[in-house]
């Protein structure tokens, strides 16, 4: 079976890995993929959905599975079902959900799914009559897609006002910041729960923690996710419940009625505020480095792709192993700030009920070096969250590459 994976994280790294550890008779290609997939299968050089297309049509694709938010904003997922190749995804109608701030919002509102009070608006005026009513921190989003960059936490009314004047501006984030959407600061935990639809029917994944900040105890600036874990003991059974009922279903069938069919991940961004869940944003496909720890806890991936794509969840089986994965992301020296020197990396070993999941990383003479940003995750797996913690973080001590950096205390909220 030909399966092409789309981005170049350690979320795509994941997919690849998950799916070769169940099933042997599979060629990868990535699309463009990192230093690390290349050992794993092919590595394309294309990023144009329509060359992709083309390739994979030629190619006699069997499988595509996107993984960056990115292609499906471009309509990649249009461009396949034209074609006649099997892709799991929403389409680009579908993926306004995550392409769109204000769309997402106002789709909320809609169908009267709970979320933080809200304007979309492109007028500077209205939005400082609406920020002078909250009460700080105010909640600041450039409406488009800022890989995971364009939210701004005011402490105060003048930087919730300089950071609206920023964006309206195009000067913080370009055309993305052009619409913006003020919220007021919901006061919880937040939880990362994924929906796998097939359009009507879903299965919820167990629900995962992300780790934003770069630092021990969530201090420092927000990244692109320095590690996570599930499943959390923080989403009771009630509470699930709860998102089913109040949340996935009412999106589903508001995306049926909008003409927007919505297959593939729903990835609800939750704060529970008094154990009631609120939808912060919706993302459109795996999180990462949520999807690092989820990939080893499904038995059967490649079948929950499949029936997705044939819309037959309702009659196949998807089996979650009754495991804990706890995930450490090591980041270059100078991650967020800037770029970092290419570093060679070594592994000691890779302890039992652990492995790699590679992110920017490149691959020369054979060796594979830190290249910047997210490097690579550590995964432990275990029968509780804290063997699962000992594995991941034992990793760790056995990956070495100039400047490496990680957290401490990942899972820590459920280890307290």
């Amino acid at each position: 079976m030909k399966i092409l994976i789309l981005g170049s994280g350690a979320r795509e790294y994941s997919i690849a890995l998950a799916l070769q550890n169940t099933n042997e008779n599979i060629e990868f290609y990535f699309a463009p993929g990192n230093g690390a997939t290349a050992t794993m299968g092919t590595n394309l050089n294309m990023k144009d959905p329509k060359v992709i297309t083309a390739y994979a049509k030629a190619s006699e694709i069997d499988l595509c599975i996107v993984g960056s938010e990115n292609f499906l904003a471009e309509g990649i997922v249009d461009l396949f079902k034209e074609n006649n190749i099997a892709i799991f995804g929403p389409t680009k109608a579908a993926a306004m959900l995550e392409a769109s701030k204000s769309y997402m919002k106002s789709f909320l509102k809609k169908y009267k799914i709970k979320t933080a009070k809200f304007l979309n608006t492109t007028d500077y005026e209205k939005a400082k009559k609406f920020i002078m009513n909250l009460t700080p921190p105010i909640v600041i989003k450039a409406d488009g897609l800022c890989a995971g960059k364009g939210v701004i936490i005011a402490q105060t009314y003048e930087e919730a006002l300089e950071a609206t004047k920023n964006m309206l501006s195009g000067e913080s984030f370009g055309e993305a910041g052009k619409i913006v959407v003020i919220e007021e600061y919901l006061n919880g935990f937040e939880l990362s729960v994924f929906a796998i639809c097939d359009g009507k029917d879903f299965i919820l994944l167990p629900a995962a923690q992300d780790h934003k900040r770069l630092l021990d105890g969530d201090k420092g600036p927000n990244t692109g996710g320095m590690g996570a874990y599930a499943p959390s003991n923080l989403a009771s059974e009630n509470l699930l419940e709860q998102v089913k009922k109040d949340i996935v279903i009412p999106t589903l069938k508001g995306m049926q009625k909008e003409d927007s069919e919505f297959v593939g991940v729903l990835f609800i961004g939750l704060m529970v505020v008094n154990g009631k869940p609120y939808v912060l944003e919706y993302n459109v496909r795996f999180g990462d480095p949520e999807c690092e720890v989820l990939m080893p806890l499904i038995e059967n991936p490649l079948d929950l792709f499949l029936a997705c794509v044939n819309k037959n969840l309702i009659n196949t089986k998807i089996t979650i192993k009754n495991k804990f994965a706890v995930g450490v992301v090591c980041a270059s020296k100078n991650y967020p700030y800037k770029d970092s020197p290419k570093a060679l990396i070594t592994i000691d070993n890779i302890p039992q009920n652990s492995h790699i999941s590679y992110a920017g990383v490149s691959l020369e003479n054979n060796k594979l070096y830190a290249s910047g940003g997210r490097v690579l995750v550590c995964v432990g797996l275990g029968d509780d969250i804290y063997e699962a913690k000992e594995n991941a973080y034992k990793l760790c001590e056995n990956v070495h590459f100039k400047g490496k950096q990680y957290r401490k205390d990942i899972a820590f909220q459920v280890l307290k």
